[in-house]
């Protein structure tokens, strides 16, 4: 009888998903690869056992586990979703959360140990997996019919390549907003800007009375820096439209070019604004977005403005309840840059995909992509869905109604320039808008480094 060693482990871990999740193997052959991997009869039978092998029928799987990047009130909305559908079903999910999505799925993939779904770290690496063979592809799980009755081609494009579906889009982001305090502005007799240059008139005007004009946190653990691309991002697209953002997702254009290095000094212009941010550059570095979106709503604000995707409303609701939407607290549409391209509008898309096939899986996943599982997160607020079968009553209020419609209504929209651009070049991306707030001198050697990475990151 051979001897069961550890590094037989894999052998029968995979043994075991092949056999509760699919019928390519009976009883008699999952005992005789289970002994040839170590295990005596007795420890073999047992193990069948569990698995619900003493019938010889596989066990229908029971849980689905998935890696998510959400954390605070979105994890919580995200739990909401999972406990209807364990209520439908019965099958349990498991949430592991991280805000390092992108390195522990790899070390998991590389360990033959990946989750069964995870929420979307990235689109970049999305596609790359899926140039891998990792991602399961959804057309025969999904029913494409009501996909594309849901959801316009510009979102499934988003989730598909090379023809295939392999990602179910459950909701979106517009990142075209500012955040300010409307009983503030009216008392201040503050008018909402609606160009650039107004903005930073208004922004002067706060500085001057002794106030801070803006509140900025772009600490996020491994992925530090994503609130200033995004500023950067938005400031690009409003600049230079939406052919020149594709050109630079694609490195059509190089780092150093002058609309990517006008876009961090106009980003620039905020964070080194005199008087702007209490505590700049250092409090922006050190400070997480999430406390950092509450300065606005302090009594008296700490801050007048505040610039992040409309997931805000989600940290704004839970931390002061008592506010009124509309009245309290609402956004304004990001000042125009370029008149031609005026109303254009940055977002992200919360997307989910299986690294791993079973029916409790499948069934997971087609419950992710309705309306109703949708409309569970959609009505706490913080979110919007595209799916046109989630109907505008189901937004919590106004703001939230007048999110949906500005991403689902602007005349030119981009995802995020930073989720769409190769894994490497993200991180170093990020990188780059650390350094610059801590020294914005050094900007033409951090648009060189950029540079280097795309030119490596593009080409791997």
């Amino acid at each position: 009888m051979p001897i069961f060693d550890r590094g037989n482990r894999q052998d029968l871990d995979q043994l075991v998903e092949e056999y509760t999740t699919t019928s390519n193997i009976n009883r008699r052959q999952f005992l005789q690869r289970a002994t040839a991997a170590g295990l005596s009869i007795s420890a073999a039978s047992a193990l069948l056992a569990a698995c619900g092998g003493g019938t010889g029928t596989p066990a229908a799987p029971t849980s689905v586990d998935v890696l998510a990047v959400w954390s605070g009130v979105e994890l919580t909305n995200f739990n909401l979703i999972n406990t209807a559908f364990t209520q439908k079903t019965g099958i349990k999910v498991n949430v592991e959360t991280t805000r390092d999505a992108a390195t522990v799925l790899n070390t998991r993939i590389r360990g033959n140990n990946p989750p069964d779904v995870t929420g979307s770290p990235g689109l970049s690496q999305f596609r790359t997996l899926i140039t891998q063979g990792k991602v399961i592809r959804l057309d025969s799980i999904l029913d494409m019919n009501q996909i594309r009755a849901n959801f316009s081609q510009d979102w499934i494009n988003l989730a598909s390549l090379n023809g295939g579906l392999y990602g179910v889009l459950m909701l979106a982001n517009s990142k075209g907003t500012v955040w300010y305090d409307p009983k503030q502005f009216t008392a201040k007799g503050y008018t909402v800007p609606q160009t650039w240059n107004d903005l930073i008139t208004l922004s002067d005007k706060i500085a001057s009375a002794g106030q801070y004009p803006w509140t900025l946190g772009v600490e996020s653990g491994a992925a530090s820096g994503w609130p200033g691309a995004d500023w950067i991002d938005q400031i690009f697209l409003s600049l230079n439209g939406g052919a020149m953002t594709d050109a630079w997702v694609a490195h059509k254009i190089p780092w150093t070019d002058a609309s990517v290095k006008n876009a961090f000094q106009m980003f620039g212009q905020i964070v080194q604004g005199k008087h702007y941010i209490n505590g700049a550059p250092q409090s922006i570095l050190a400070t997480n977005f999430t406390p950092a979106s509450y300065l606005p709503y302090a009594s008296p604000p700490k801050a007048y403005m505040d610039y992040l995707g409309d997931f805000l409303v989600g940290f704004i609701t839970a931390q002061f309840p008592s506010l009124q939407a509309g009245t309290d607290y609402n956004f304004f549409t990001f000042p125009t840059i370029t008149p031609a391209y005026a109303g254009a509008v940055t977002g992200g898309a919360d997307m989910v995909f299986a690294l791993r096939d079973n029916s409790a899986i499948r069934q997971y996943l087609q419950y992710l992509s309705t309306a109703e599982a949708q409309e569970i997160w959609v009505k706490q607020g913080g979110k919007s869905s595209v799916n046109k079968a989630v109907p505008l009553s189901a937004y919590p209020n106004d703001v939230q109604r007048a999110a949906g419609k500005q991403l689902s209504q602007a005349p030119i929209f981009r995802n995020s320039p930073d989720d769409l651009m190769p894994q490497a070049m993200e991180t170093a991306y990020w990188k780059g808008v650390l350094d610059y707030i801590s020294n914005p001198s050094q900007l033409n050697s951090i648009l060189s480094t950029l540079e280097s990475t795309a030119v490596s990151a593009y080409s791997s």
